[in-house]
């Protein structure tokens, strides 16, 4: 805090200019961040009195203890910037989108000489083509349809490039690829494959089912019932698909329907997608204010916050009613798409009809949802409150626990979970073996885990300030540092972390789950105290939770690598089966005992291994078991 800002000077020095303001109270906490075509006469505004801005305004007024301001060329730019902070700081005062979704489109990308069919969550300006975005799941199983149906390649190889310079995958082993990869298709006959896998997507699908319907009949008709089966399967399959998505392009009548339900300070707001014409699916997202509940003014946050995050914005955007700097938004969001969006609010007809259609569902679900929504926050947020009340710090958004796992020193292994705002935030979960601890040893491999994460985070942040604009992507989740960190033990864990902050100069609170005889957290020890914690609260189990997860997360891990010694030290004892062979076999098969169930013709399906290898693998393991069976 800076003890010389003299607020009434500073308005004084107030550009009459546009820009954004952000407002500090005096723990230096970001209460409300704005903009402003004339910041001279916008943020004075907020300390004239009795102008009738509500009593929660003047209560964030009365917190202000300093503000500082940014100066930008034009009001559009002010409202990209006031976006982008809103984002990052998630000011109390500011009305807040709660929700964080992004949606899966499905990606061809007719970019590559031999295209492949993915699943994507941001739309670019390149050469492929897009469908979506889906709002009801069933992306994935519809592309691994398609690969199925068209034979299309799912690897990652620079084609043509690379034709021939590596063995084909398993999916040509099991017919489910025509292996361009090996030159056994040209460009111009995948090409047709392509052509009719967009066809797919179109909602051309009559076309397929009845060539695979004739080809299931012919199959029938031959007596060769497996073969038809598979046909019947992938026909119910497309029927499935079809049932649950609407497929799209991104061209035609592309519409987003907006309204809101507002009850006190809870607000949700139903968004409908038309895609080509279609209702293809349709969202809500919960909004927080502080202010009183003005319907305008929760649309326009709720346009600014999610237009920001979305990577696709239609053509068309309609309202229920009218928002604040309407014709700026409409201005931003085209530059943003890159052609021409239009903000309406239709006053009759269908269109009116679809908005107060959205309307009733905002309402129908803050009716029924909010005691849900209460009972959940309890245990996410409501729960982190908690345990920030037991500690007295905070805001802890992001925690990290960690813990060890191994069997008498074989095969020691290291799991971090993170926990943002209460919740598992898997993406972000990382898994670590030992490089420098041989034995049963787990304050020693503690130590490791925590200095090669933190190292880690310390490198990635040196290399992000070198980095150029736009790079910041490359690099990974170690680069954010926990708010806490929770050690899956006592005092003796704790100093060990302790003992790793301090070495790499890092500064984080941490605290210890101390357990009981039954392995189960009793309280916490923080700051050199052991803290009891109510059982029956919701930190209590929120901490429970964690414990759990990153002791989980550990021995599925561990479990993983003992499992993998294991087969690899069986394969080792069989004639033939060399370094190569070894690793193909653990990578198609899940388990020895799938392993060893296996057949003859099932082991040749297995990259590089022959009919001779695949006989002398059978008989090992067959042997093996009559061993066992005469033992037993």
């Amino acid at each position: 805090m800076n003890q010389d800002f003299d607020v009434q000077e500073e308005l004084k020095k107030l550009p009459k200019k546009p820009g954004v303001y952000i407002m500090h109270d005096a723990d230096d906490t970001i209460l409300y961040v704005g903009k402003a075509v004339n910041l001279h006469n916008r943020v004075r505004s907020y300390f004239k009195e009795n102008i009738g801005r509500g009593p929660q305004i003047d209560k964030m007024v009365s917190l202000i203890a300093r503000f500082e301001y940014i100066v930008t060329d034009s009001e559009l730019e002010a409202l990209v910037l006031e976006n982008n902070l809103i984002k990052e700081y998630a000011p109390k005062y500011n009305t807040l989108l709660k929700d964080d979704k992004t949606y899966p489109y499905i990606k061809v990308t007719l970019g590559e000489e031999f295209p492949r069919i993915v699943m994507v969550r941001q739309m670019k300006k390149d050469k492929a083509k897009y469908f979506g975005p889906f709002t009801n799941g069933g992306v994935k199983e519809t592309i691994d349809l398609i690969n199925k149906l068209y034979l299309l390649r799912t690897c990652n190889r620079k084609l043509p490039k690379e034709i021939g310079k590596e063995r084909p995958c398993l999916n040509y082993h099991i017919n489910q690829c025509c292996a361009p990869c090996l030159g056994g298709v040209s460009q111009e006959e995948y090409a047709k494959r392509i052509e009719q896998a967009i066809e797919f997507l179109n909602g051309k699908q009559q076309p397929i089912i009845k060539e695979l319907k004739e080809k299931m009949q012919a199959a029938s008709e031959n007596m060769e019932f497996e073969e038809a089966m598979k046909y019947r399967d992938l026909i119910e399959n497309i029927k499935k698909v079809s049932e649950s998505q609407k497929m799209s392009d991104n061209v035609g009548e592309d519409k987003d329907i907006i309204a809101l339900a507002i009850d006190g300070n809870e607000t949700v707001v139903q968004v409908f997608f038309l895609r080509n014409g279609k209702l293809i699916g349709r969202e809500h997202f919960y909004m927080t204010q502080i202010e009183e509940p003005l319907a305008d003014k929760i649309l326009t946050s709720f346009v600014k916050q999610f237009y920001a995050g979305t990577p696709f914005i239609p053509r068309e955007i309609m309202l229920q009613e009218p928002i604040e700097d309407m014709e700026l938004v409409e201005s931003w969001l085209t530059s943003r798409k890159g052609t021409r969006v239009h903000l309406r609010v239709p006053q009759k007809g269908a269109k009116e009809k679809l908005v107060d259609l959205a309307a009733r569902n905002a309402q129908l679900v803050l009716s029924q949802d909010r005691e849900r929504i209460r009972r959940e926050e309890g245990r996410t947020i409501g729960a982190v409150k908690e345990i920030e009340e037991l500690l007295g710090i905070g805001p802890l958004t992001r925690m990290e626990a960690f813990d060890i796992s191994n069997t008498s020193g074989f095969a020691n292994v290291g799991s971090m979970v993170v926990y943002e705002k209460g919740k598992p935030k898997r993406s972000d979960y990382r898994k670590f073996r030992m490089k420098t601890v041989a034995g049963p040893d787990d304050y020693a491999c503690m130590h490791e885990v925590l200095t090669r994460r933190f190292q880690h985070g310390l490198d990635e942040r040196e290399e992000l300030k070198n980095a150029e604009n736009g790079m910041e992507e490359q690099f990974g989740s170690f680069t954010k540092f926990p708010d806490l960190l929770l050690m899956d033990g006592g005092r003796g864990q704790v100093n060990i972390a302790l003992q790793v902050l301090e070495e790499l100069d890092i500064s984080i609170p941490v605290c210890g789950m101390v357990k009981d005889d039954n392995h189960r957290t009793r309280g916490l020890y923080f700051n050199n105290m052991e803290l009891p914690i109510d059982r029956n609260s919701e930190g209590f189990k929120l901490i429970t939770r964690i414990q759990d997860e990153a002791h989980r997360f550990a021995i599925t891990y561990h479990r993983s690598l003992r499992s993998k010694v294991q087969v690899h030290s069986v394969l080792e004892e069989i004639p033939g089966v060399g370094p190569s062979r070894r690793k193909a076999l653990m990578k198609y098969f899940k388990s020895i005992e799938e392993m060893r169930a296996a057949n003859v013709d099932t082991l040749l399906e297995v990259p590089g291994i022959t009919t001779k290898v695949a006989e002398k693998i059978y008989a090992f393991f067959q042997q093996a078991h009559e061993t066992d069976a005469e033992e037993s």
